[in-house]
Order: C-alpha cells, then sequence, then structure tokens
C-alpha cells in the first residue's frame, strides 16, 4: 500500500513499482488517489522510509548482479513484486508463510500478473521448520553466494529471533553474501510529538495482530552483528537516507523517525 501510494501521489518517484497498484486493486487505489487514508498509508514520512528501502535494497541486487551473485532471497516477502517486474534471470526464492503465499498468489492472479520462470517460493511456518530446511527445498544452492533482503521484519520479532536469523545466515551461507535488512530505535521519549506518532503506529499494528517487540540502538545492533561475525558493514540513518533520495524535493517528501538501513557483507 505505501508502495501504491508512492507511484499515485509523489513526484518525482524514488522508486518505480507500477504493480503494486495493481495488486492492491482498483478500489484502493483510487481511495489512495482520492485522498482517502484510512490506515495511514499516504503519511508521507514512513512512506518515504518504505520507498528508500525498496529502493536501496534493489540498487544493490543490480550491483551484486555484476560481481557474480545469481540468487536473491526475500526475508518475510510478503507481496514484493521484484521477481514479476525484474528483467534479469536472478534466481529469487521468498520466503514466508504458507497463508501469506497463498494470499499472495491469489492477488497476482486476480491482478493479472504471472509467477516468471525463475521465481521459487519457499513457504515457511518459523514454528515448525527451519529457515535452511524452507531455502533447501526450493532449490536455494548454499554454495553460491546471495543477496538477502529482510524489510519490514526486525521490529516485530523478539531479539532471540533475529538473533538465530544472522547466526544462521553468517554460518551457512556462501562468502561473499550480503544482507540488507533494516532496524528501528526506541522512540525518543523528549519529542512529545514524535512520541504521540509512535504510539498510534504502535497500537495499529498491535490491533492487527503484529505487536511491535524489538527496538535496537545503533551501538547495540553493531555489537550484535560483531557478535555474529559479521566484520564489514554500512548503516543509513534518516539523515543519510534523506540526503541519499529526498534532496532538493520541491513535494518536501523525507523520511521521519529512527529507522536504519543496514547493508552487511561477509
Amino acid at each position: 500500500m505505501h508502495r501504491a501510494a508512492h507511484q499515485l501521489l509523489d513526484r518525482p518517484v524514488v522508486f518505480e513499482d507500477p504493480l503494486a497498484i495493481a495488486v492492491i486493486g482498483r478500489k484502493a487505489a483510487l481511495e489512495l488517489k482520492n485522498g482517502s487514508d484510512w490506515h495511514g498509508f499516504a503519511a508521507p514520512a514512513l512512506r518515504a522510509f518504505i520507498v528508500a528501502r525498496s529502493r536501496y535494497s534493489e540498487d544493490a541486487v543490480a550491483d551484486a548482479l555484476t560481481r557474480g551473485i545469481a540468487q536473491y532471497v526475500l526475508l518475510g516477502a510478503g507481496l514484493d513484486t521484484y521477481a514479476c517486474r525484474t528483467k534479469t534471470n536472478i534466481r529469487i526464492f521468498e520466503v514466508d508463510h504458507p497463508a501469506t503465499q497463498a494470499w499472495k498468489r491469489q492477488r497476482l492472479a486476480a491482478a493479472g500478473i504471472a509467477l516468471p520462470v525463475n521465481l521459487a517460493f519457499a513457504p515457511l511456518d518459523f514454528e515448525r521448520e527451519t529457515l535452511e530446511t524452507g531455502l533447501a527445498c526450493a532449490g536455494f544452492d548454499f554454495t553460491r553466494p546471495a543477496m538477502v533482503a529482510w524489510l519490514g521484519v526486525t521490529p516485530y520479532l523478539t531479539r532471540d529471533a533475529i538473533a538465530a536469523t544472522l547466526q544462521f545466515l553468517t554460518s551457512s551461507l556462501a562468502r561473499r553474501s550480503e544482507l540488507i535488512f533494516d532496524y528501528a530505535e526506541p522512540p525518543d521519549e523528549r519529542d512529545p510529538v514524535a512520541k504521540s506518532r509512535f504510539a498510534a503506529l504502535a497500537a495499529r499494528v498491535a490491533e492487527a495482530g503484529e505487536p511491535f517487540r524489538s527496538f535496537f540502538t545503533a551501538a547495540e545492533l553493531h555489537a550484535a552483528l560483531h557478535d555474529h561475525g559479521f566484520r564489514e558493514w554500512s548503516d543509513l540513518d534518516t539523515a543519510a537516507l534523506n540526503t541519499l533520495y529526498y534532496s532538493a524535493r520541491d513535494d518536501g517528501l523525507c523520511i521521519g523517525g529512527h529507522g536504519h538501513l543496514i547493508h552487511v557483507r561477509w
């Protein structure tokens, strides 16, 4: 919904995803275009962050292709449309809950969007299966490096679940693999406006059944990466992402809050 809103409401477009409009359906697209905002999808500060992380990740995939990486894993893929838009032959693995993937297939079919031959679904119930099993069953090659995107997920996981995933990636994926994920700093208690906005967002996601569970300071997150054996990463905070994608815009679109996007290599 945020990616669709960006296509409809913002100019210039930072991240092109025309299929997002088709996936959400005509009714939702018309409501967004007409200014109806029942769940905050037209909220520009959050939308700008979601757009930036998608743009950065897909640019990183394009760069990885030039270095010979031929596998792309999306952890918690949701309704991501990269596989249906890319013109490359990179092997794409979408990891998500079976029910979510069934819903995605329905949405794509309803929009008339065909599944590409280089896409493999890895349905995974984390309560019963391991990530290694899910990827192996989908045909992932653990002997070859991969790019992994893990976007919009870590705030909803416990720290133990995040640590387990990081440990799996650094111990099981081939050298020269890369990981991109986002994380959020704790809300700033000194800013009443930001605190109020965060409280509203937290209440909304909790009501949807996915409450926020984990926040990190940059120092905490970097220490965790080091503990798991990672030695090289770049961490883009709000200011860095705004400089990268939202400088000199007439519409004032920019990222708010305290989200980070981190790119890890090993």
